[in-house]
């Protein structure tokens, strides 16, 4: 018997669990306040996509096959399908690596729809692996079942999603009541039956769903229509991201048909006060919940006790999740945007909220952005070392808004000095902070990616978005990212307010350069949606947009409306989305743009090469007095010899630095040379104290004259890329 039941409904992500549930775990841990957690998606994912789950899928899917020529192939091909299916799931769950030749071979998958874009992708195969290649054919084999399931038994079904439209912009609550009073479908009932017997087995006094996405909605609220309808005496909470966004105007009562409590923002405190007030009922303390009192929806927020430090909220707790299970599927041939669903990453966040926090598309009046506050290095590095001995796990996700560059450059340090061997991403602003010598740190500490908003590729745009970056930087921060050995991924807006065709198509071609230059590696365009909470849904009229006002008794967060330009920005999507997925493989540069589009469009009015221009402005060679002076290489190896010019002669000594892909030799006066090596020492990433530029000017000083000189030298520059680093 638990106290708490902590719930992540159908569906989110194949390849790893949502974290929320894990971080709520982590927390209740510190308060002794027992718990159990539980993926309820993956759970009924792997009971559809197994031998016995296939054959019921194709026994409920009736005569439907039968009007789509394509689910007459996958209908005719079941027993294929059916007697493969078990094993193609257990080598994405990474138990059968030797089925990969099998499946690369051929004539093993059935094969549907989905297949046909492979003569397209041939190339981007000979730059893959064969497990990658393989994975990458088992995903699409999983996506033409998906594609019978979705025609012939259940429209509302996604891998990563269920029932998503009845989440979006849902003003009224009408019509998810109406769907929900509806005989259960066939996926509810896989799911129900399994969230029965997990409330048998644990006992929970209080349910809670973690609901990040519109596409996890409608599942919690059946779910939690089948907890009242038949274990009435639990009560039920529902908190996460989508209600943190988009429930925060409340006023249907009937959604507490379902839900005892609607919790907002950081979920520690709230649910450690409905859990307190299981255990003393007289207890009615609560922080920023909506609950049904009176027969009328009120929001208590009446506890004086403040939100807890990120310091206090514990580490993430994993367990209960059965880890082992999660499948990594990759979607297209493209190893950084793999990454989204391919591996099993623990989630860690380096900081609460944004430290930007301006940016005018963006929900900046809401807690989770506007309150910023970062973790100290030593202790999100305690966090990962807990989590890999829990998990076994090294890969991690930080899940920031935006990843601060100081603390960034803090963790990369802190890792190499423990000598961790870890993978980490995050998504962050492309900065000028982002120099070559810091994201050489970053990439040696393990981070092998990064994703950042470039959004619209315009100086005007950006700086109307409060971006507080320009293309030229973007540019030039991806450039330093790249040639570190990061991949790179950016958003991309389009239909941003007063956007013109002129600059669609300006942006279209700044990202064609980008990735011809190889600075980018992959991206994703959407559309721009305005948001009730941020700068341009607050004051639309600053923006030239006439918002379309609807009332509000559910969910208010997307908000439709006018742009006065009159663009109809919508038919853009196809031509930028289709031009995007080419240049992610490296094909298509020579392509004219307007060929991209079935409408005529403008010329560009961006010099062919705007970009490499950015990239060769010179660089600021100043260097400030406060900069760190790093050492991440090795010791080097030296040797004394004699130096003799026109009768004079000096000791010299010649240093060798071996680096994991060159070796580098440099030589020196002998004192010099000596200075330089004990200076090493002193400057090695494993000690704990650094020096500054003007703390290591001065020391050589000291002894020597003019220490530009020294540092700008040719030998002093070949060992930048052998690991000397300014911060």
């Amino acid at each position: 018997m638990k106290d708490l039941l902590l719930i992540t409904p159908p569906f989110t992500q194949l390849n790893t669990p949502y974290p929320a549930t894990a971080y709520l775990k982590g927390f209740l841990n510190t308060k002794n306040i027992s718990s159990f957690q539980m993926d309820l998606g993956i759970e009924v994912i792997l009971e559809i996509f197994s031998k016995n789950g296939l054959e019921k899928v194709f026994q409920v899917s009736g005569f439907k096959f039968q009007v789509d020529e394509n689910c007459q192939r996958i209908y005719a091909l079941k027993q294929d399908y059916i007697q493969t299916i078990d094993s193609v799931i257990s080598f994405l769950q990474g138990k059968n690596p030797t089925l990969a030749r099998q499946i690369c071979s051929g004539n093993f998958l059935p094969e549907a729809s989905r297949f046909e874009q492979l003569d397209d992708m041939e190339y981007a195969f000979g730059t893959m692996g064969m497990q990658d290649k393989a994975k990458h054919l088992a995903t699409l084999y999983l996506e033409d079942l998906s594609d019978y399931i979705v025609a012939c038994v259940d429209e509302n079904f996604g891998f990563s999603r269920y029932a998503e439209r009845l989440g979006r912009s849902a003003n009224s609550f009408d019509e998810l009541y109406h769907q929900l009073n509806q005989k259960p479908t066939y996926i509810d009932e896989i799911t129900l039956s399994i969230l029965n017997q997990k409330l048998i087995e644990v006992q929970p006094k209080l349910v809670c769903f973690s609901v990040p996405f519109p596409g996890n909605l409608y599942s919690a609220f059946r779910c939690a229509q089948f907890i009242k309808t038949n274990f009435s005496e639990i009560k039920t909470a529902m908190g996460g991201g989508f209600p943190n966004t988009e429930l925060r105007d409340l006023k249907d009562k009937r959604v507490f048909e379902f839900f005892d409590f609607i919790t907002l923002d950081d979920g520690e405190l709230p649910i450690e006060l409905l859990a307190s007030s299981l255990q003393l009922p007289a207890s009615k303390q609560y922080k920023r919940t909506f609950l049904l009192e009176n027969n009328q929806v009120v929001y208590k927020n009446n506890s004086n006790q403040p939100d807890y430090k990120q310091s206090e909220v514990g580490t993430p707790d994993y367990s209960d999740l059965h880890l082992d299970k999660y499948i990594s599927v990759i979607e297209i041939a493209n190893p950084m945007h793999s990454l989204w669903s391919d591996g099993r990453w623990n989630k860690l966040t380096m900081a609460h909220g944004c430290y930007w926090g301006k940016c005018t598309f963006c929900d900046i009046s809401l807690d989770y952005i506007k309150l910023y506050e970062p973790i100290a290095a030593k202790l999100l590095v305690d966090r990962m070392e807990e989590l890999i001995a829990q998990t076994g796990e090294n890969g991690f996700h930080f899940v920031d808004e935006a990843a601060p560059p100081a603390l960034m450059k803090e963790v990369a340090l802190e890792i190499l000095r423990r000598k961790l061997t870890v993978s980490w991403w995050t998504n962050i602003r492309f900065e000028k902070s982002f120099t070559a010598d810091l994201c050489q740190l970053l990439k040696a500490s393990g981070c092998i990616a990064v994703s950042g908003g470039l959004e619209v590729a315009s100086d005007r745009l950006l700086e109307l978005i409060k971006k507080g970056v320009t293309v030229e930087q973007v540019a030039q921060v991806t450039r330093n990212l790249t040639e570190s050995g990061i991949m790179v991924h950016a958003y991309l807006m389009y239909g941003y307010p007063t956007q013109t065709i002129q600059e669609t198509v300006d942006s279209l071609e700044m990202v064609r350069q980008l990735f011809e230059l190889g600075i980018l590696q992959s991206g994703f365009w959407h559309q721009f949606a305005m948001t009730a909470h941020s700068p341009v849904g607050m004051f639309p009229e600053e923006f030239g947009v006439i918002p379309q006002q609807n009332e509000i008794t559910f969910a208010n967060n997307d908000i439709q409306f006018t742009d006065k330009t009159g663009i109809n920005h919508d038919k853009f999507s196809y031509g930028l989305k289709k031009s995007l997925f080419n240049y992610m493989h490296g094909i298509c540069f020579d392509y004219e743009l307007e060929e991209w589009f079935d409408f005529k469009i403008p010329k560009t009015k961006i010099a062919p090469d705007y970009i490499l221009s950015c990239l060769e402005k010179e660089n600021n060679f100043h260097i400030k007095p406060t900069a760190k002076i790093v050492w991440i290489g090795g010791k080097p190896s030296s040797e004394s010899f004699t130096k003799s010019k026109k009768g004079q002669s000096w000791e010299m000594m010649k240093l060798t630095f071996h680096s994991k892909i060159e070796t580098v030799e440099i030589s020196l006066e002998k004192e010099k040379a000596i200075w330089w090596i004990e200076l090493l020492d002193k400057i090695s990433v494993t000690n704990s104290k650094t020096l500054t530029f003007s703390q290591v000017k001065q020391d050589f000083e000291t002894q020597f004259d003019d220490f530009e000189l020294f540092w700008y030298s040719k030998q002093l520059k070949s060992l930048k890329g052998q690991g000397l680093l300014v911060l």
